[in-house]
């Protein structure tokens, strides 16, 4: 299969650098190219790419606007954001995440990382440990917005034994680690999060820590 991406970054060295990695691999096929967020999403549209590799600070349209976008779905299909910054303890790096992206690297990362990377998204894994999304948003959980009567009604939807997989998985416990604590196979609680992310409209993992913390699931400092 192959694993179609469009680069986004205001810089033409850096889109080079990028290009050149990823082109590299005999599966990858960079399809296009945008210098803000505004033409990652018009290209994105129009190329229906597998990936979009975008940079979180750009003109016009930063990476965050451009990811929420993507991300809302564009023809009922949403597209798998990976966000590039240079900084992770980044507020942007927490927007991204709450706008959808599927995770982030930084851009001293090696060709090795960046290309794992990519693979794992396009695979519709997410590549940020949620203990790790969960050190971002302890950071800035002030920004957070309050709990919201949607947020509630679709906990409500939940069953008993999904709101037990949630509260582990939000946790950043593995499959594994949840079917020993919860005495499932690994398979029966790799369904129970397919059906939680059915079910709050979510895409990974990740969104669900992010989800925990807007609908007052964790509280900041809680481990």
């Amino acid at each position: 299969m192959t694993v179609s991406v469009l680069i986004a970054d205001d810089q033409p060295l850096m889109r080079a650098a990028l290009r050149m990695y990823l082109e590299a691999e005999p599966d990858f096929d960079v399809v296009g190219e945008a210098a803000d967020g505004e033409e990652a999403v018009e290209l994105a549209e129009r190329l229906r790419p597998n990936v979009v590799v975008m940079d979180i600070r750009m003109p016009n349209m930063d990476g965050v606007a451009a990811t929420r976008r993507l991300a809302s779905g564009m023809n009922g299909e949403s597209v798998k954001v990976l966000v590039i910054t240079t900084f992770d303890l980044d507020d942007y790096v927490v927007e991204a995440l709450r706008a959808g992206a599927s995770g982030f690297l930084l851009k001293d990362a090696t060709a090795e990382e960046l290309v794992h990377a990519v693979r794992v998204i396009a695979a519709g894994n997410a590549l940020l440990a949620p203990a790790v999304t969960k050190r971002l948003l302890d950071r800035y959980a002030h920004r957070l917005p309050p709990t919201t009567p949607a947020g509630s009604e679709l906990l409500r939807s939940l069953t008993k034994r999904e709101h037990e997989v949630l509260a582990l998985v939000t946790r950043g416990r593995s499959n594994a680690a949840i079917g020993q604590e919860l005495q499932l196979a690994e398979s029966s609680v790799k369904t129970h999060v397919s059906h939680i992310l059915n079910k709050l409209g979510l895409t990974d993992r990740i969104q669900l820590v992010v989800f925990a913390y807007e609908n007052g699931l964790i509280q900041p400092g809680a481990i």
